[in-house]
């Protein structure tokens, strides 16, 4: 507690609030629920929170926070800033194991909103996919009064947050707290329950008076050089999120990207016993748009980083046995915005592989390019500013939309999808009450 309290009584409860107004996707009113720590007030500080996410607890564990709420904090210009992920990890724990559930922080608004909630009973909408933006549209929709039920193709809702992030980096036990609080403001879920196999977006279209698409997009992206088809060769996504390791054990293993799903696999690698793991980056290290204490806790756990090294070729008969890199250098580009690493010609060498993980990013699944709505040019879902689709029933967030790919911007795209979803509902209602 004494760690606590000196970590809210850092903040100087400025009142420019960048953390909140710049530094936040979802826009959490941060020096107002630090206040409330510093006076032990932490179910008016969980309320704080809760007016604009349902993932503290969550967010406040993997967030990127140095690029995000930490990176814009004034207490950072001349030394360290706010421990803002900690603190707001800390109210999620504190008040949820003393049973304090998003339902009873939400009864003083439910009360005030109930005329508008009665006139909510009988609006049904479906969400597809129970990740962060799924999960944050669902709640937020609940709220209001609307029947929510959740389709899930697993038997288990989260996502990425159980199936794509490492336990060491966010217990499973948080995610499913987090869970259960959606949950118990009355959403329903229908597990194993799979777009393009065993349910059509158009059979839930007849059932529902609004969707909103959460389906991400986890397809790991290849960088098409030779060799990528040999046995040996795996997606980054697909490994955190089916969990199909090979025997690593005494491997050598190469790691192909910079983000944090490429920190994600290395150092999940490394535990499975790998000899030898190497991040391989074609840029310099402040480049990576991994965490920084993502590439620290990777470099400490002995995982060695190649930057500025890309690979040209993987090599080997049937399977992987070894792969060429060659060095790059970086260099200003007329119309690029940062440094563009070129390969330097003649640099060419070899090291001996077992395993190549490519961790480049990530696409939709084939499925999105079957639902009749209109895709961008990188095969995403397009939606207007409202997350809308090109069917004006159906809504979308999260990766598949396009949006940018950390937790809290999918929970934003799902908290604003509720808004106009919402409107959208209401609106329809007015015109068939005048019709």
């Amino acid at each position: 507690m004494e760690k606590i309290n000196e970590k809210a009584n850092y903040c100087l409860n400025c009142k420019v609030k960048p953390c909140s107004l710049k530094g936040c996707p979802l826009g959490n009113q941060i020096p107002n629920f630090i206040a409330q720590i510093k006076e032990e007030n932490y179910e008016e500080a969980y309320r704080i929170l809760s007016e604009t996410t349902v993932l503290p607890g969550i967010c406040g564990r993997i967030c990127p926070h140095k690029k995000q709420c930490q990176g814009s904090c004034i207490r950072g210009i001349k030394g360290e800033p706010v421990s803002i992920g900690d603190l707001e990890a800390f109210v999620f724990d504190k008040v949820i194991d003393s049973n304090y559930s998003l339902g009873k922080c939400w009864k003083k608004d439910i009360e005030k909103n109930k005329e508008n909630r009665k006139s909510n009973t009988n609006k049904k909408v479906a969400i597809i996919g129970g990740g962060p933006a799924g999960l944050t549209c669902s709640a937020f929709l609940a709220k209001e009064g609307i029947q929510v039920t959740i389709y899930e193709k697993y038997d288990y809702l989260g996502g990425l947050l159980i199936h794509g992030i490492p336990e060491f980096r966010l217990p499973k036990d948080i995610v499913k707290k987090t869970v259960q609080n959606i949950l118990d403001l009355g959403v329903q879920v229908k597990y194993n329950q799979e777009l393009g196999k065993n349910i059509s977006l158009e059979d839930i279209e007849k059932q529902y008076d609004a969707i909103f698409l959460s389906i991400g997009a986890n397809v790991s992206s290849k960088m098409g050089v030779d060799g990528e088809d040999l046995d040996g060769v795996y997606g980054g996504n697909e490994l955190l999120e089916y969990k199909l390791h090979p025997n690593y054990k005494g491997k050598k293993v190469a790691v192909v990207g910079g983000g944090n799903v490429a920190m994600d696999c290395a150092r999940t690698i490394k535990r499975l016993e790998a000899e030898d793991v190497k991040v391989i980056y074609r840029r310099a290290r402040e480049q990576m748009p991994a965490e920084d204490k993502e590439i620290e806790d990777a470099m400490k756990e002995g995982i060695e980083f190649l930057f500025q090294n890309n690979i040209t070729k993987i090599i080997g008969t049937n399977k992987v046995e070894k792969i060429e890199l060659i060095k790059t250098e970086l260099v200003q580009k007329e119309g690029e915005t940062r440094l563009v690493p070129v390969n330097l010609e003649g640099s060419n060498y070899i090291i001996d592989m077992d395993y190549v993980v490519m961790a480049l990013g990530s696409k939709p699944s084939p499925i999105a390019s079957k639902l009749k709505l209109k895709l961008n040019k990188w095969g995403n879902i397009e939606i207007n500013e409202n997350y809308q689709t090109s069917n004006p029933k159906i809504y979308a967030g999260g990766d598949i939309a396009g949006v940018k790919s950390t937790v809290a911007w999918a929970a934003n795209s799902g908290r604003e999808a509720a808004k106009n979803i919402e409107k959208y509902l209401n609106d329809k209602y007015e015109i068939n009450l005048i019709k």
